[in-house]
């Protein structure tokens, strides 16, 4: 797939800027990755190359071999989370430590005492995928992943027909948690065979600390286990705390590009390795000097 692809130069979670770059997608699925990239099959580089998402670390060597002129770049290594869905959910429940489960049964009392009640519906019908939009779109455009991120839910034709498409074949699972009529936070699931994919989770910067995000995961978890149909949730590239907590396995994977070596190729590269290498520096002093909180939050205002 052919897309206009962005190198960012972020500083935490904020976006400074971005460089636009048109490329080819070759993005690994969860499968791909448990395989280690045994079947590597990439698409034709397009224009200025290929990105390439959450490719198995193992497999980068013979990545690389079929590219050989191309310049690597922008490479962001992580672990790459998942649940292993196989048994059901207290099995899964009983992986978590005392204290994380008595953490989390203690945010959604927290949550149900502050709010005076919440609840949680589930949407997957073409019907109910359109009431969940319908909700989910204005919140979706006041969190920090679309403000600062630009990684909200897509609000295009092109996203609404893939999801209502998906939804007539029963390839969807969208949650909403509410306080009384007003949506707080949302998660939204496509289904990629017996693999759901964690691909928008949101919620109102206004009631971040009471973790409606968390509790929702939590009470969406339960009902998925409940159908007995997934084998794996894909918590898809990219680190974080809350992916860490929640999954039950991870793998070693790199996202990056490819392109093609242009001078104006060279250049970008060579500014992003540079400004990454200056925001790790001012990252550790930070760490050292104890400020690392407060800059944390000023990225995130």
């Amino acid at each position: 797939m052919t897309s206009v692809a962005s190198i960012d130069f972020t500083v935490g979670s904020r976006r400074l800027f971005a460089v636009k770059r048109q490329l080819a997608t070759w993005s690994f699925s969860l499968e791909d990755v448990l395989a280690n990239g045994e079947a590597i099959a990439p698409p034709r580089p397009e224009c200025d190359g290929l990105r390439v998402l959450s490719a198995p670390q193992s497999a980068l060597a013979a990545i690389e071999r079929l590219f050989p002129r191309h310049l690597v770049g922008g490479r962001q290594d992580y672990r790459r989370h998942y649940i292993d869905m196989s048994g059901g959910f207290e099995d899964y429940l009983a992986g978590f430590s005392g204290k994380t489960r008595s953490t989390l049964r203690r945010k959604a009392r927290k949550l149900d005492k502050e709010t005076g009640g919440y609840s949680v519906s589930e949407h997957r019908t073409p019907g109910e995928i359109k009431a969940f939009l319908a909700a989910a779109l204005p919140l979706s455009a006041k969190t920090y992943q679309a403000r600062l991120l630009d990684a909200g839910l897509p609000d295009t034709p092109e996203a609404r027909h893939e999801m209502l498409a998906a939804a007539k074949r029963g390839d969807i699972r969208c949650f909403l948690l509410s306080v009384g009529e007003t949506p707080i936070a949302y998660l939204s699931l496509p289904v990629v065979g017996e693999t759901l994919v964690y691909a928008h989770l949101g919620y109102h910067p206004d009631w971040a600390r009471l973790s409606p995000g968390t509790v929702l995961q939590m009470v969406a978890l339960e009902r998925l286990f409940a159908e007995e149909r997934f084998a794996y949730f894909d918590f898809t590239e990219g680190e974080g705390a809350h992916k860490a907590m929640f999954g039950t396995g991870s793998v070693a994977c790199s996202s990056f590009v490819l392109l093609e070596p242009t001078l104006a190729n060279r250049t970008l590269l060579g500014a992003r390795s540079g400004f990454d290498r200056t925001v790790a520096t001012a990252k550790g002093l930070a760490e050292r000097s104890g400020a690392i909180g407060r800059v944390r939050n000023l990225l995130r205002t």
